[in-house]
């Protein structure tokens, strides 16, 4: 499984690169306004420099016409480059055109199986189920993640399937277990994947037995 992260800080994505655990990159408009970031594809160029993996720029277009447009713009910043399309009439109109043309695209907003369907009819290269967001409504997130998962498996899809919205390690590791391909994921959550209590009772118990005997 390839972890992403999700997220348009600059220091967060290269801290999480340096730990060598990263894969790629997804952002969105709300991301890039949290940061202040003014100019967009220099914050793009920026992240395609730090991570040598799939980057995930999201259109603001919602016509055909329009998303195809600012998504040829786009994928011309770097290879790296994949455009985030809603999950709409005309996004899957643009997914099929972009596709033809080689151009990588991730589907996003995904709440429904039928919807995963429709984004791999498409072409999609990603599709983007949002678990957490589906929890928030006692909606079952993970199960639209191994619904989704099987459906692709049954007809033999190559879209890949993208976790997002994940609030929680759970999330993650329930993920992994299912089969996902990718798990886009918070700054705030890496970091507890990392930590467990266990590990650090160890840790503080070595380094105190290592004084005793060696006085270091």
């Amino acid at each position: 499984m390839r972890i992403f992260i999700d997220t348009a800080n600059l220091d967060e994505i290269r801290e999480a690169a340096d730990m060598g655990i990263l894969d790629g990159v997804t952002t969105n408009p709300s991301l890039v306004a949290k940061e202040g970031h003014k100019d967009f594809r220099a914050m793009l160029e920026k992240i395609c420099e730090i991570v040598d993996g799939d980057v995930s720029a999201e259109v603001i277009s919602v016509t055909c016409n329009e998303i195809v447009k600012e998504a040829k713009e786009l994928s011309k910043i770097h290879d790296n480059i994949v455009v985030k399309v809603p999950l709409i009439k005309e996004g899957l109109k643009a997914v099929k055109i972009l596709s033809s043309e080689g151009i990588k695209t991730n589907v996003t907003l995904c709440f429904s199986p039928s919807q995963a369907i429709l984004a791999a009819k498409a072409g999609a290269y990603l599709v983007s189920p949002f678990v957490g967001r589906l929890d928030d409504i006692s909606a079952g997130g993970m199960e639209l993640i191994a619904q989704i998962v099987n459906i692709y498996s049954n007809y033999d899809f190559q879209t890949q399937v993208l976790v997002a919205s994940i609030r929680n390690p759970l999330h993650f590791v329930d993920a992994a277990q299912i089969g996902a391909d990718v798990c886009t994921i918070p700054f705030s959550v890496i970091n507890q994947l990392v930590k467990h209590p266990l590990t650090d009772i160890g840790l503080d118990k070595f380094m105190e037995d290592w004084k005793k005997n060696f006085g270091g």
